[in-house]
């Protein structure tokens, strides 16, 4: 991967985030008690959904509450900003701040899980490189070190114990981007012989602990 990197590099930007070896991304996973998102994941459902929150240090003031939708071959991401007080309320289970956000998303979300009982489930980490450029929206992602916790919900802990998810040096890259890639870059990704699969992070992680799932 670090060779593909470098010929990307040649014509895409450095996310400005990226440090030495990028940047920390840490996310915590809601599920129902019986775990709804994480069955219809391993399903197959064409319509499932993905509620996060995430933040890019454990410093953060701010976290990232996202929802991550699919519907068939549509797929659509909407999201809120939380601040620290109001991240640490939805992580010990009340929700109760989002009824009173005047977005409507919050209030849906209030809603949504207010029904379906979601409760945090699992904390995933990783370190993230990412390239990108203005056309047509392009970012690839070059994921490693992935690791999980299904026992420490504190999305912003220093100490926080992981466990492994991934072999060391496996790296894990996605290509976004609107509309269409560029044959430039798609002519560099077919350099990669590398397989193409479907990739959760959140199942992966969940799958160590689901291993005598029926």
């Amino acid at each position: 991967m670090a060779d593909m990197k470098r010929r990307l590099g040649v014509f895409m930007d450095s996310d400005p985030h990226n440090g030495e070896k990028g940047y920390l991304v840490r996310s915590l996973y809601f599920d129902t008690l019986s775990d709804t998102d994480f069955e219809e994941k391993v399903e197959g459902y064409d319509e499932r959904q993905k509620i996060r929150l995430r933040v890019y240090s454990t410093d953060a003031q701010t976290a990232k509450l996202e929802v991550k939708e699919k519907t068939g071959g549509f797929q659509r991401k909407r999201s809120l900003i939380l601040n620290r007080d109001e991240a640490a309320r939805m992580i010990g289970g009340d929700n109760r701040f989002l009824s009173d956000r005047e977005e409507p998303l919050a209030r849906w979300l209030y809603a949504f899980l207010s029904a379906r009982c979601y409760r945090p489930k699992c904390m995933v980490e990783y370190e993230r490189c990412a390239l990108i450029t203005e056309h047509n929206d392009t970012r690839i992602t070059f994921d490693q070190n992935l690791r999980a916790s299904e026992s420490n919900f504190d999305l912003f802990c220093r100490e926080a114990m992981f466990y492994p998810v991934s072999p060391p040096g496996m790296v894990t890259m996605e290509v976004k981007y609107s509309g269409f890639l560029f044959t430039y870059i798609k002519n560099e990704l077919s350099r990669c012989d590398k397989m193409q699969i479907s990739n959760s992070k959140y199942c992966r992680a969940r799958m160590i602990s689901k291993r005598g799932r029926k």
